[in-house]
């Protein structure tokens, strides 16, 4: 048989490709497509194996003959895109004048320059009271170029300029795109590289979840999301375009900048990074553009009868791409048209100069402006522009198409005339010997680009927070977790499921909550909002649930509430992140509860809680199963002993470790007013536990503690010489209830118990304290809430959390009284939550034989009793440490 490949009948052969032209001129296209689709599918039922390929030729994607004309002012734009290219490159390279500590990047935005040009004066429009806005994730490497485009329209002065990155006296830009520091630009924090991507997807998602609940008219907005080509090694840049496939997602652009180098040097230089990124996303099923040649080379290809210099393209890898680009025009002549004599015919009667002049498809305007408007008219499918570029275009000798570009802040003075030349800047070598001058527009260039903003609703970059305050429910609307449960156990992920149904039937606020899960509903007893409000799906439920007879069957529509993201923490808090930004995207404000494995979430995610911190994200995070022993029998990569230490990192996470139903109850309700009536930019992280006990009623005027960190649970009747001070959090502090127990009936110890809702707000209210006494040293000392609970307290203190012994440790220097810790450092161990407890130190017998021992040492208790104590709890000196086995 002969080779697939072998052309046995180049006749029968030509009669084929004949057939296949004639169609494509009689009907077009995508007759073709469908005629070669079924004689496809007939070749594979007879047995073929057709080999499959997801990547075209090496070739723009829109044929000239397709393309249209650039509304406005072609001469304009380049005029004033030039003026914005040097005013970008002066921003960083006369920061670094001053000191080479405040870095920047010139190249990623010499690449993209005629990208956000062309979107900036024809595409992205701002929200106003007629449209609801695009919204645009810019590449973090490039926000030169969008102050420097923001300056040209008078947003941005001269100053603010001078003083890139340089932001603690006030009056500078931040380094990237950050949300926390420029609360009315930016939108999005992108420089994380890997993050844009996967939360441009979500956003995008969660923008056709608003409409299709009826929240918003998502009407012709579109999410366009610049990414670098090295950016997509990262696993989330593509981690979730399958997603976005499946959903249809056609309200999101990505554009990625193919300028084929990364920070240190090519991103394939033995392949085509283009190729594959085309494979992926259209295997994918996304629409694929690519743009890759500019204007210039139309001809070429024109002229290209023999297929040579098609050829030549597709077989050019991308390390040597880029060595043409960081060379010159007799380089080029010789190294690429110069491999076959046919393509070294192509440009015998060209110039060196001619053959530099032939530009990349990202730098012609014209090119760009034809690839934006078809992907803006692509439907029932996400789109990907490949777009081809020159990293450094323009820097010349100072790092343009050079692996050391990306690092490159400075300029020579030889240099800079280079550029200036190049680009017609209206700078004199006088002005140039002095410093770098920003170049202002005319009066006539700035009325142009005041005309395209005006037509596209107005700035942009912007954010607008300006959503409506919500109407919270009083505490009294939770009354039912207020109140203790008697003889009945629960767990608080119980109490977190109740106090989140009556918020869905909240009349004010109820269809605005946002239930999120991954794939774990049914772990959380979640499963009755399956019922009860449906599990988001944009194309319903087109399938009968083998459940469907069940009153809790797994119901999926277009309407749903319920966000479950499958086995994905990633795409779950993407999802969140969406939902707690939306007051400030949509105009909407969203309230959205996570709930997840503790372990698998700041551990998993902890960069997107940091960019949810730089969002202004307003929201609940719920670490469900929380704690190191109250997860039995999962063992190491599931026991949490650390999460609230890492939400401790992040400035505005409030974090709580409630123990009982009220506390919970309390929390939610509290949060919901801070963020949504209050309209602070925090977000929540509480978490829950899986244990099941009894819940006492709230004790009076217990709120503010609950609020603050601490309050006193049970107060001793008549505490005596020998008394303690046992502190909790979680079910930890139920071990320390029954070590009050203990010690009362062994040794006539008297206890009070107080529970530690959050110890990291505590931290943060002790160090708040000592700062502002350490400023004023001459001012009535402050005194720190801990130290005001515990100023009447008699006897030693014994905190016990699920957590490292870091997260209770934090107080120390507030706390008034002798002060013992007792924490879960170490790995998770898979056992009974008895062993656990035990193993780790934390169990009722440790809290109890620690207050002995402190007591003891305070002299309030003989030896004889200490010594009985230890015997009694089993307290072994020699035991091994659990952080180190």
């Amino acid at each position: 048989m002969a080779d697939f490949k072998e052309d046995i009948d180049p006749v029968e052969s030509r009669e084929w490709q004949e057939a296949v032209a004639d169609v494509i001129e009689r009907d077009g296209p995508n007759r073709a497509h469908f005629l070669l689709d079924k004689a496809v599918q007939q070749a594979r039922a007879a047995g073929a194996t057709l080999p499959f390929s997801a990547t075209t030729p090496y070739q723009n994607t829109i044929s000239p003959d397709d393309e249209v004309e650039i509304p406005g002012d072609t001469e304009m734009e380049w005029r004033i895109r030039t003026i914005n290219r040097w005013n970008a490159m002066a921003t960083v390279v006369k920061r670094n004048k001053v000191s080479s500590e405040y870095g920047g990047h010139i190249a990623s935005f010499a690449s993209s320059a005629a990208l956000y040009d062309v979107g900036l004066n024809h595409f992205w429009r701002s929200k106003s009271a007629i449209h609801g806005g695009d919204l645009v994730f810019f590449q973090g490497h490039v926000v030169p170029g969008i102050y420097a485009r923001s300056f040209m329209e008078g947003r941005i002065s001269v100053e603010e300029l001078e003083n890139f990155r340089s932001e603690v006296a006030g009056g500078g830009l931040s380094s990237y795109p950050h949300p926390w520091l420029m609360p009315e630009y930016w939108q999005f924090p992108t420089v994380s590289m890997g993050l844009g991507p996967l939360m441009a997807i979500y956003q995008a998602r969660f923008m056709k979840y608003l409409h299709n609940r009826g929240l918003i008219d998502a009407a012709d907005r579109k999410v366009w999301a610049f990414l670098g080509d090295g950016e997509m090694d990262e696993p989330e840049s593509l981690g979730a375009i399958a997603l976005a496939a499946r959903e249809g997602l056609d309200n999101l652009i990505f554009v990625v900048n193919c300028n084929l180098q990364r920070l240190d040097g090519p991103v394939r230089g033995n392949s085509k990074i283009v190729q594959e990124l085309e494979g992926n996303f259209r295997g994918a099923g996304w629409d694929v553009i690519k743009l890759l040649w500019g204007k210039g080379w139309d001809d070429l290809l024109e002229k290209d009868t023999s297929g040579r210099l098609r050829q030549l393209m597709d077989e050019t890898i991308d390390g040597d791409y880029q060595t043409f680009k960081s060379k010159d025009g007799a380089y080029i002549r010789k190294h690429f048209f110069g491999k076959y004599p046919e393509t070294a015919a192509l440009v015998e009667d060209w110039t060196d100069d001619q053959i530099w002049a032939l530009r990349r498809g990202g730098h012609d305007p014209k090119k760009v402006y034809n690839a934006f408007l078809r992907a803006t008219k692509t439907e029932k499918q996400p789109t990907v522009l490949l777009v081809k570029t020159v990293k450094g275009y323009g820097m010349g000798t100072a790092g343009e198409g050079q692996n050391t570009t990306h690092q490159q802040k400075k300029m020579q003075l030889d240099q800079l005339k280079a550029m200036r030349d190049r680009f017609k800047i209206p700078v004199t070598d006088e002005e140039l010997d002095k410093d770098i001058p920003f170049v202002s527009l005319n009066n006539a260039q700035k009325a142009y680009l005041a005309d395209r903003r005006r037509d596209l609703g107005g700035s942009f970059p912007k954010r607008d927070a300006n959503a409506p305050k919500l109407e919270i429910p009083e505490l009294t609307a939770f009354k039912a977790q207020l109140e203790g449960t008697g003889d009945r156990e629960i767990s608080t992920t119980m109490a977190f499921v109740r106090v989140l149904t009556t918020l869905l039937r909240d009349k004010k606020i109820g269809k605005q909550v946002v239930p999120i899960v991954p794939d774990e509903s049914r772990t959380f007893g979640m499963e009755g909002l399956f019922r009860s409000v449906g599990i988001y799906n944009p194309l319903g439920q087109n399938y009968t649930p083998e459940d469907r007879d069940q009153m809790m069957y797994y119901k999926e529509s277009a309407d749903g509430q319920v966000l479950q993201e499958g086995i994905n923490e990633a795409g779950a808090m993407a999802d969140w992140i969406a939902a707690a930004t939306s007051y400030a995207n949509h105009g909407v404000p969203m309230v959205p509860f996570y709930i997840y494995y503790s372990m698998f979430g700041f551990q998993r995610i902890g960069d997107l809680a940091w960019a949810a911190g730089d969002s202004r994200a307003r929201g609940f995070m719920l670490g469900g199963t929380a704690g190191r022993t109250t997860l039995n029998g999962e063992g190491l990569q599931h026991e949490d002993g650390h999460s609230h230490i890492l939400a401790g990192t992040i400035p505005n996470c409030i974090s709580y470790d409630p123990t009982f139903q009220h506390e919970v109850a309390v929390i939610v309700q509290h949060g919901l007013k801070r963020m949504f009536a209050d309209q602070e930019d925090v977000f929540f992280y509480i978490t829950l536990m899986n244990e099941n006990y009894s819940h006492p009623d709230m004790p009076m005027g217990a709120e503010e503690g609950i609020i603050r960190g601490l309050y006193r649970l049970k107060k001793a009747d008549k505490p005596g010489k020998k008394h303690v001070n046992l502190m909790g959090s979680g079910t930890i502090l139920v071990q320390a209830m029954k070590a009050a127990e203990m010690l009362a009936e062994d040794f006539g110890v008297t206890a009070d118990i107080w529970s530690a809702t959050s110890l990291n707000e505590l931290a943060r209210d002790c160090q708040d304290v000592k700062r502002w006494n350490r400023l004023n040293p001459l001012a009535e000392e402050k005194t720190s809430y801990v130290a005001q609970q515990f100023a009447n307290a008699k006897g030693p203190i014994i905190a016990a959390t699920d957590y490292m012994k870091n997260y209770a440790e934090q107080i120390r220097g507030c706390v008034p009284n002798r002060y013992t810790v007792l924490g879960t450092d170490g790995f998770g161990r898979s056992d009974s939550r008895v062993n656990l407890r035990r193993f780790f130190e934390v169990d009722a017998n440790h809290i109890a034989a620690a207050a002995m021992v402190d007591l003891y040492r305070d002299g309030a208790v003989t030896k004889g009793d200490l010594e009985k104590a230890l015997s009694k709890y089993d307290i072994d000196g020699d035991k091994p440490n659990p952080r180190l086995v």
